[in-house]
């Protein structure tokens, strides 16, 4: 599930940016779920997979993100995925674009009777404010303006694409700051340790 050259590297990222697409209106109702593994030199890797969330689309949502049930019908649901994933995401921060990632991976735990993951979440909204407050009241900080005001290429909506636009954000804040900007925001108590 894993791809090998991101397998390989479990542990060794500085921080991984996660997005999630949801079926409906449903937040446990995830459908695909993003990934941009960051390393000390801010190269980014990043891939994505399909997640059958076990319940019934929207056309909204599938209008928004392209995805719908016959493309999902094979995948793995949640708590298989999740039984992969977890190695990779416990061992650093997990940077969101606002906290509605967090808020969907809680909701599907719930759902599917899992313990809440135990993840040291990290909200680049919080970063891109802190680097960018001109903007507070004059475009915002959603990746909808940050694409504009950035010049970011991305495709909205594509949760790969969408977790490598927020990796993107905060390594552009740390340079317009000159400082990291992601371990601050991670309580002591919940800061993971790194292997090696």
């Amino acid at each position: 599930m894993l791809p090998p050259g991101i397998a390989a590297r479990i542990g060794q990222y500085r921080f991984i940016a996660f997005d999630v697409e949801t079926a409906s209106g449903l937040s446990h109702s995830i459908c695909q779920m993003g990934f941009a593994c960051v390393d000390d030199f801010g190269r980014i890797e990043t891939f994505s997979l399909l997640v059958n969330p076990r319940c019934a689309y929207s056309a909204f949502n599938t209008q928004l993100h392209g995805i719908d049930a016959r493309k999902t019908a094979n995948a793995p649901d949640f708590a298989e995925v999740m039984a992969h994933l977890l190695p990779l995401m416990q061992p650093q921060p997990i940077v969101q674009h606002s906290t509605f990632d967090q808020r969907a991976v809680n909701a599907a735990s719930a759902h599917y009777g899992l313990p809440t993951p135990p993840l040291a979440w990290v909200n680049s909204v919080t970063i891109s404010r802190k680097a960018w407050p001109e903007w507070l009241g004059n475009g915002g900080h959603g990746l909808g303006h940050l694409k504009k005001a950035l010049s970011l290429d991305f495709t909205h909506h594509n949760a790969g694409e969408d977790a490598r636009a927020a990796a993107q954000v905060v390594l552009l804040a740390e340079e317009r700051l000159q400082r990291s900007t992601v371990e601050p925001l991670v309580p002591k108590a919940l800061r993971p340790r790194r292997d090696g």
